[in-house]
């Protein structure tokens, strides 16, 4: 909306604010001074007594200004705001007014109260109005006695389990997470070959239970799962167990309250489980990739609902993932495995760190099946007390890579169909033409640190069988 002014002084108050009394004098003394000053106050048309106050009932004026404290001075040029100063400080009033020597009895600060709009339900109902305009999404009347979240079962809108319903005030919130528009366009989503726009990211997040802090992270997951590297399309129709996995890495993590640490691939932190099943839900309402329709996974796996969790880089000896693969520390991102686990791996006894990747490879080689070759890819999750091994013997990843796929290169007659008596393996053409095969081709074995301090456990994470030819890993930079 316009401003009451498009030039000159415009003053925010309210009555239930004890600044806001204070000031009244300055009040005064700003009419009489300034060509132009307009009072406005929230919650009384007659206050201040004596002022010919314009009453902000619905508090537009105050919402279109941001207004988060009152008194708050602003002053206006050809309709903008160009400077303002929030509370009672007499060096900022007569910098924002232009007006030496203000209320000299007044002590030279003071705070000032909360203004009216940052009331919960006073703001989520000025977000409910302000959206009215601006969300196009289809809107769903639900009967007196119909309960919003059986209807969300009902409607087929949910994984299986209790969605948070999207009133236009909850996505209307969710939208304050980011500066991009509600009808941009992030991708195309496959299956569909949907149009999904920032507004369908943000119901879904709204659904899944995510903060509005999050919705970088879930815009920037749901682009690259659209691209065609990624192949979101083939992973969510696969019969295998795979579903999207999420690492975050960057300043991002720490700064939404993310869980690097205990049971980081458990339950228990709201960013880590809401940011994947965002995803996931976006896939489903959006792209139309459902069980029973698209997708056709045999068994599937829990990580389908949600698998995310970011990458302990402070504790970490190496590298991050994110700068393995060519961002800088500053950069915020996340990155999409197709995978499903945790499978366990499990070494109380290695000191050194040739046993420990002696075990990293035993337990490695039985991904997908022993007897298959350069079609598995992994992220190994590495704890940190089997890290501190590989710390103290000043092993890099690289190094700890090169070791297991060294121990991961196998003779070719034992991996061949048949043999041990054993139909799966690789086909008699291949292996008459290599005396060995690897495990895993290049760039398909990863490495990230997580996890509690306590337990000499790491973890596997398997990708697609299939290799690159299936999903290729991505990374994106999320736009904070």
């Amino acid at each position: 909306m316009s401003l009451p002014i498009s030039d000159g002084l415009l003053v925010v108050v309210k009555e239930d604010c004890e600044t806001c009394h204070l000031v009244i004098p300055v009040l005064a003394d700003l009419i009489r001074a300034a060509a132009a000053c307009a009072v406005v106050s929230q919650d009384r048309a007659d206050f201040p007594l004596g002022f010919d106050s314009i009453h902000d009932r619905d508090l537009d004026i105050s919402w279109s200004l941001g207004t988060e404290t009152t008194p708050t001075v602003y002053r206006i040029e050809q309709g903008m705001v160009v400077d303002q100063q929030a509370g009672w400080l007499r060096s900022g009033w007569e910098r924002v007014t232009g007006v030496p020597g203000l209320a000299p009895g007044l002590p030279d600060q003071q705070p000032g109260c909360g203004s009216d709009t940052q009331l919960p339900d006073v703001r989520q109902r000025l977000l409910a109005r302000r959206s009215a305009h601006r969300l196009s999404s289809r809107r769903i009347e639900l009967g007196e006695s119909e309960d919003p979240i059986e209807a969300a079962f009902a409607r087929g809108w949910t994984d299986g389990l209790p969605v948070t319903p999207p009133t236009e005030a909850r996505v209307a919130r969710m939208l304050e997470g980011t500066d991009r528009a509600p009808d941009e366009v992030v991708c195309i989503l496959p299956p569909d070959l949907a149009e999904c726009t920032v507004e369908k990211v943000a119901v879904n997040a709204v659904m899944a239970g995510c903060l509005p802090e999050y919705l970088p992270v879930v815009l920037a997951a749901v682009e690259a799962a659209a691209g065609s590297r990624f192949n979101i399309h083939g992973i969510s129709a696969t019969t295998y167990f795979t579903g999207p996995v999420l690492v975050v890495n960057g300043p991002v993590a720490n700064r939404i309250g993310m869980n690097a640490g205990i049971n980081v691939l458990g339950q228990g932190n709201r960013a880590n489980s809401t940011i994947g099943r965002a995803l996931n839900l976006v896939v489903r309402n959006v792209g139309g990739a459902r069980p029973g329709g698209v997708d056709q996974a045999t068994l599937g796996s829990p990580g389908k609902l949600s698998f995310c969790f970011p990458e302990d880089e402070e504790g970490s000896p190496w590298e991050s993932l994110a700068v393995e693969r060519g961002f800088t520390p500053e950069d915020s991102t996340v990155t999409l495995f197709a995978g499903h686990g945790p499978i366990e791996i499990i070494d109380q006894k290695a000191r050194d760190p040739e046993s420990l990747a002696g075990t990293y490879a035993l337990q490695l080689r039985m991904l997908g099946h022993p007897k298959l070759a350069r079609m598995a890819a992994a992220i190994v999750v590495v704890s940190p007390e089997h890290a501190r091994i590989f710390r103290e013997a000043g092993w890099s990843k690289a190094r700890l890579r090169e070791q297991v796929s060294s121990l991961l290169t196998i003779p070719a007659d034992s991996m061949v169909a048949g043999a041990g008596g054993i139909a799966e393996g690789i086909p008699p053409s291949v292996a008459a033409k290599t005396r060995t095969v690897s495990k895993f081709a290049p760039d398909s074995l990863w490495f990230v640190h997580a996890g509690g301090e306590a337990g000499m456990f790491s973890a596997i994470i398997s990708g697609w069988i299939g290799g690159a030819a299936s999903s290729q890993m991505i990374t994106a930079r999320v736009r904070c």
